[in-house]
């Protein structure tokens, strides 16, 4: 059976749509993927192991924290800037804190600044890989383990940067599930 010229038609706009539909549905993984391995958008990479070289010059790190407009925490760097040798393994810690009468659940969002330093930012560990609960009234020191890295000195752009500015902003998340039957539990029974 041939296909006439309607039937085509109509077959190759079904075709476009499930086509931009797949395309649509693997940009954000694949946007993601592409911003952390070449550190596009200050997206800082991760590295499973420390710098084998460290370099006697220094970069500035500075940590900046904040909270979407309906997070009920306080969220805040315990120290706002550092000064670390490129190549050496930094630690920082970042404060959290529910005042609320409720579990709040949270994920981070991250990046640094000047953008071109995303590619040179390595996380070894940090809160920010892993969704965050805190029971009511709940304060908690969250850490973070770093290193620039050395080729940062040799980049066209990069050996220009003296300071970057590590970011997070929490946002409110569902809680995971067996968090939220215990806020279940919790609710007092009205007769």
């Amino acid at each position: 059976m041939a296909i006439t010229g309607p039937q085509k038609t109509v077959a190759q706009t079904v075709g476009l749509v499930v086509v931009m539909g797949g395309l649509a549905w693997a940009s954000v993984p694949f946007y993601d993927w592409f911003c952390r391995v070449t550190g596009f958008g200050g997206v800082p990479g991760i590295s499973t192991v420390a710098s084998d070289e460290v370099l006697e010059q220094t970069i500035k790190v500075r940590f900046d924290g904040s909270l979407n407009n309906h997070m009920g925490w306080e969220f805040k760097p315990v120290v706002r800037e550092m000064e670390i040798r490129i190549g050496e393994t930094g630690l920082a810690f970042y404060e959290a804190y529910n005042p609320t009468d409720r579990p709040i659940a949270g994920q981070a969002a991250y990046n640094v600044t000047p953008y071109q330093a995303g590619a040179f930012f390595e996380k070894i560990d940090c809160f920010c890989f892993e969704e965050q609960v805190l029971a009511p009234g709940e304060r908690v020191q969250m850490p973070v383990s770093f290193f620039v890295d050395p080729e940062i000195v040799g980049d066209r752009e990069g050996q220009y940067i003296h300071t970057i500015t590590l970011s997070y902003t929490f946002y409110e998340i569902d809680l995971p599930e067996g968090y939220a039957a215990l806020e279940a539990d919790q609710t007092p029974e009205l007769n």
